[in-house]
C-alpha cells in the first residue's frame, strides 16, 4: 500500500469519498509495548480535527497517573476555554495491573470493568463520540468479564460515524474478525532485555 493507495478497489457499491470516511474498528494488540501509544496518537490527530473523544481505560489503578491522561485533560481544558481542537474525556474503570490484579477482588475488578463496557454501549448508541479509545479492552474480555460475543456485535452494529480504537494483548479471534485495522506489536528489542527498567518519558 504505498503512498496510503489501496491494493484494489472492492466492488461494495460505496463512492471513493464514502470508502474513505466510514467509521473503522482498530485494533492494537501483540505482546510489545505501543498498543496504547498508538492509540493515544491517533487520538491527538481526532483532537486537531475537532473530534470528541472518549478514553476508557480498563485494569490500570485509578491511582496510576499516565503522562497521556494529564496531556489529554489539558487538551480538554484548552478546546472549553478557547474552542481549540475537540472534547476529551477520560474515565479509569478497574483497579490495579492487568499481571497484578490488586487491590481488591477479582469481582470488584470484574464489575467495574462491566459497568464501563456498560457505559460505552450507552454512549455508542447514542453516538455520543467520535472516537473511542478502550485502552487494554482486550482483558476483560479474555478473563470473561464482559460477553464477547455482546461486545462484538455491539461495535459491529455501532450506528453513525464512530470510530472505536481497542488495545491489549491477545486480542479475541472474533475481535480480530469483525475490525477493519489490526496492528500487532512484536517485540524485537527492549532495554529490559539487558536489565534496564522502565523509565519516566518512555513507560509513563
Amino acid at each position: 500500500m504505498p503512498q496510503g493507495q489501496p491494493e484494489s478497489v472492492p466492488r461494495d457499491g460505496l463512492t471513493t469519498r464514502q470508502r474513505r470516511n466510514r467509521p473503522l474498528l482498530i485494533v492494537h494488540t501483540g505482546d510489545m509495548k505501543g498498543k496504547s501509544t498508538a492509540a493515544f496518537g491517533l487520538g491527538l490527530r481526532g483532537w486537531n480535527q475537532g473530534w470528541d473523544t472518549a478514553v476508557f481505560q480498563f485494569v490500570k489503578s485509578a491511582k496510576w497517573k499516565v503522562g497521556e491522561e494529564n496531556a489529554f485533560k489539558a487538551l480538554g481544558e484548552l478546546h472549553s476555554e478557547k474552542g481549540i481542537g475537540g472534547p476529551v474525556q477520560w474515565h479509569k474503570m478497574g483497579e490495579g495491573w492487568s499481571w497484578a490484579r490488586k487491590p481488591g477482588s477479582d469481582q470488584d475488578h470484574a464489575e467495574a470493568a462491566l459497568q464501563g463496557w456498560h457505559e460505552i454501549k450507552r454512549r455508542l448508541a447514542e453516538q455520543a463520540h467520535d472516537l473511542y479509545i478502550l485502552d487494554e479492552f482486550t482483558y476483560p474480555m479474555a478473563w470473561g468479564w464482559v460477553d464477547v460475543d455482546e461486545v462484538v456485535e455491539t461495535l459491529r452494529a455501532r450506528p453513525g460515524h464512530q470510530h472505536v480504537v481497542i488495545t491489549g494483548r491477545r486480542a479475541h479471534p472474533a475481535l480480530i474478525e469483525v475490525a477493519d485495522l489490526v496492528t500487532e506489536m512484536t517485540k524485537v528489542k527492549h532495554p529490559m532485555d539487558t536489565g534496564a527498567k522502565g523509565q519516566r518519558g518512555i513507560e509513563w
